[in-house]
């Protein structure tokens, strides 16, 4: 996969927020295939990037991609955040970037099994090294954690329906396909097309990637740890493409910005999370939930 089919989202209004001709390092914690980071080394040929993936298929399609700055590129095979545990120099860095968007790519990738309109295993790990993968999490689960985890991160109306449904057919038949729980889901949910109505499939499934990559984990204390370390000026980004990322971006910056007992720790540079302009979607439809927000460490 070239780094020529992948559209990265928000670019300029990202760069903007990073204000990326100062000189000095920037991190990508979201690596992906590279697509803001080149953006930043092209245009600014004093800047160096400290890029993170867990994802070693992006990383190394990433490495390619930036290849023309490869003397200026370091990349980490790891989960973002596990940085401030790396004991990393960070007197440098100027702005930090959080990308939590799944890519198109994995996306289009069958084996994967990320995406319900393409027949594919039940697999949604980001990080293969990871032994949870999604048909683990639909054979093995109870009804009771299975209803949970697709009312709290699917936001799904028929969440405990689809459980019961899931836990009765696994006893005869286990889910190993994204065609198996598509249909199901489907049948449980009575869909049918309506302009402007999400697929409930949709919410599924990005439940359940959520739950097998464990994506919402600790990064509000991510945020709070990492925005202790940098250094003053630094620009801090983070795009997201659901309302329970942006919720937890939101509350964290505003307590950082307004801490009860002592001085601010960052100015918080978006009053309303920044939305992709019309024809940002049209070009890239998946870019249409996406959500920036950004601040600077004072």
């Amino acid at each position: 996969m070239s780094g020529e089919a992948h559209v990265p989202v928000l670019l300029e209004e990202a760069l903007e927020y990073l204000d990326i001709q100062r000189s000095g390092s920037f991190i990508d914690c979201t690596i992906g295939l590279g697509g803001h980071s080149r953006e930043i080394l092209k245009r600014n040929p004093s800047a160096r990037i400290i890029g993170f993936d867990i994802d070693e298929t992006s990383l190394l399609t990433a490495k390619d991609n930036l290849g023309a700055y490869a003397d200026r590129v370091e990349l980490f095979h790891s989960d973002f955040r596990f940085i401030p545990d790396l004991n990393l120099d960070l007197t440098q860095v100027r702005g930090i970037l959080i990308d939590l968007g799944i890519s198109s790519y994995q996306l289009d990738m069958p084996d994967r099994g990320f995406s319900y309109s393409r027949e594919g295993p039940l697999d949604m790990r980001m990080d293969l090294r990871n032994k949870t993968t999604a048909a683990k999490v639909i054979n093995k689960y109870s009804e009771n954690k299975l209803g949970k985890i697709f009312r709290k991160y699917g936001e799904l109306r028929q969440a405990n329906r689809l459980a019961r449904a899931i836990a009765s057919k696994r006893k005869t038949e286990k889910f190993e396909t994204t065609s198996q729980l598509f249909k199901l889901v489907e049948d449980v949910c009575h869909w049918r097309h309506q302009k402007g109505k999400t697929h409930p499939a949709a919410r599924v499934f990005q439940a359940l990637r959520i739950e097998v990559n464990q994506e919402l984990k600790d990064l509000a204390k991510f945020l709070e740890r990492t925005i202790h370390t940098i250094p003053l000026g630094c620009r801090f980004v983070v795009i997201s493409f659901h309302s329970l990322e942006d919720r937890i971006i939101k509350h964290t910056f505003a307590q950082l910005a307004s801490p009860p007992d002592t001085k601010p720790i960052i100015k918080v540079l978006t009053k309303k999370p920044v939305r992709p302009s019309e024809a940002e979607v049209t070009q890239n439809f998946r870019a249409r939930s996406a959500k920036l927000r950004a601040a600077e460490r004072i």
